[in-house]
């Protein structure tokens, strides 16, 4: 069983969405996109983060920030490596306004800054790393997080972060064992209010 990495194209944006809406929840009710939408509908959800991906505004859920993991020509797990000076709150707000999304995200927004942290926008930040449900523990995320390392040395990178909630011991467990240390753990009570963790993790890698 070959695993193909490939760099995801604008057809790719419903298999994304899902993977984004899975990432956000992560064994939660409620995540950080049902937040923004202002619902749980997953339909909605979904209709609006593909919106997102096809933007011509790059934010960070853009289509061109991803790595495709398939097996069989099926798509099965996902990357995106963003870089912050430009997938920044500015260009999410100005996609918002791209796809009809007018509603004020303040209050939102709020949640996110209590619990944000000061991130060197020099560096590349990794997200919505995730393995379709059948296909768990066969080598996906590995060989998706060895590409986008190379790809981001190809690019001058040379240091890469990721923010993990705190309780997410699979998922920090697993950047530890790819070489990541962990930096900053910030507990918020606003953020447990909305989402029941206690707060998030910053993790990094030099390579």
């Amino acid at each position: 069983m070959s695993i193909k990495i490939r760099q995801a194209v604008v057809a790719d944006a419903p298999f994304l969405a899902k993977m984004m809406l899975q990432s956000s929840r992560a064994g939660k009710k409620v995540g950080i996109f049902d937040l923004f939408f202002s619902t749980s509908e997953d339909k909605v959800v979904l209709k609006n983060l593909e919106a997102l991906a096809k933007t011509a505004v790059k934010n960070r859920c853009h289509f061109s920030n991803f790595l495709v993991a398939e097996l069989d020509g099926q798509p099965v797990g996902s990357l995106c490596a963003y870089e912050p000076r430009i997938s920044n709150r500015e260009s999410f707000l100005k996609s918002l306004v791209e796809i009809g999304y007018e509603e004020d995200i303040s209050e939102q927004l709020e949640v996110i800054d209590s619990c944000s942290f000061n991130l060197n926008i020099r560096t590349l930040m990794f997200d919505f790393m995730e393995e379709a449900d059948n296909f768990r523990d066969v080598g996906i995320l590995k060989a998706l997080m060895q590409k986008s390392l190379l790809t981001a040395r190809l690019k001058g990178y040379r240091i890469a972060q990721s923010i993990v909630e705190i309780g997410s011991l699979e998922t920090i467990l697993f950047y530890k064992k790819l070489g990541f240390k962990q930096i900053e753990e910030r507990e918020c009570e606003l953020y447990k209010e909305k989402f029941g963790r206690p707060g998030l993790v910053l993790l990094a890698i030099e390579f």
